[in-house]
């Protein structure tokens, strides 16, 4: 499931410099809210693992939400209704923060997003039982390296990368509406096609944010410390943590090694 938010309504992208704003210190500004979006976005992707981990390597946990069931293929682990609620509630938090952040407060936006990693947690730990430990680690780096180079392009780079939004919004819509259909056909050919258009949007989708990123606050230069500074930083750092979880997920049926 590629979990999306509208974080990108923000409007327009531009590469003016706010009016009065010092070029030295607008770069200083930028290079520090950044730090701040990346550290936001990869300590909620450490939460989101140690709580993935944490439920599939506790039994007690684990059967709460993938409890053994006898089949006549054998013991099969099958998710409860809390399993369900784990892998539906992120969807949730993203249109809350997506639709009402502007009536959020700073405090409750990233509290809003500390949840939202914890419960992506949950609905992850099953990649745990469908993949090795290996595999899920060999493609975690993968997505890490793609996902890092595919950010720095999006900053440095001097090409107007905001043409893409619309095509990669496209695919995006596409992948989705594929992605549901699938669940009832089950075909294994769509879900490849499905996986690797998937990776080439949320690639493409890294850049675009980035870049993105980067000119909105060109444009608006944040003052640091600020409610509107807090709540962009919240939703920006949401948009490139999606970007990687789908990445990741979509690697993952790509190259992960499943558990015999």
């Amino acid at each position: 499931m590629a979990w999306t938010p509208e974080t990108r309504a923000y409007g327009a992208t531009q590469t003016v410099p706010s009016a009065g704003v010092d070029a030295a210190r607008l770069d200083t500004g930028l290079r520090k809210y950044l730090l701040g979006v990346y550290n936001y976005m990869a300590s909620g992707l450490l939460l989101t693992g140690i709580i993935a981990l944490l439920v599939a390597t506790t039994p007690a946990l684990l059967q709460l939400f993938y409890p053994q069931v006898q089949t006549p293929a054998g013991l099969v682990r099958q998710p409860t209704i809390l399993a369900w609620i784990a892998m539906l509630s992120p969807l949730a938090f993203v249109l809350v923060l997506s639709f009402g952040i502007n009536r959020l407060s700073r405090t409750a936006a990233q509290a809003l997003f500390w949840l939202f990693a914890g419960a992506m947690g949950l609905s992850l730990t099953n990649i745990f039982l469908v993949f090795t430990g290996e595999s899920i680690a060999r493609v975690f780096f993968i997505t890490a390296a793609t996902f890092a180079a595919m950010s720095i392009y999006g900053y440095t780079t001097q090409r107007d990368l905001s043409k893409m939004g619309a095509f990669l919004m496209m695919g995006l819509i596409g992948i989705i509406i594929a992605g549901l259909v699938n669940i009832f056909l089950a075909s294994s050919a769509l879900q490849f096609a499905i996986s690797v258009i998937g990776v080439l949007v949320f690639v493409g989708l890294t850049a675009w944010d980035t870049q993105r990123i980067k000119n909105d606050y060109i444009e608006h230069a944040y003052a640091e410390g600020t409610e509107l500074a807090a709540k962009r930083t919240v939703m920006d750092a949401l948009a490139l943590y999606l970007n990687f979880i789908n990445l990741f997920t979509l690697l993952l049926q790509l190259f992960g090694q499943r558990n015999e």
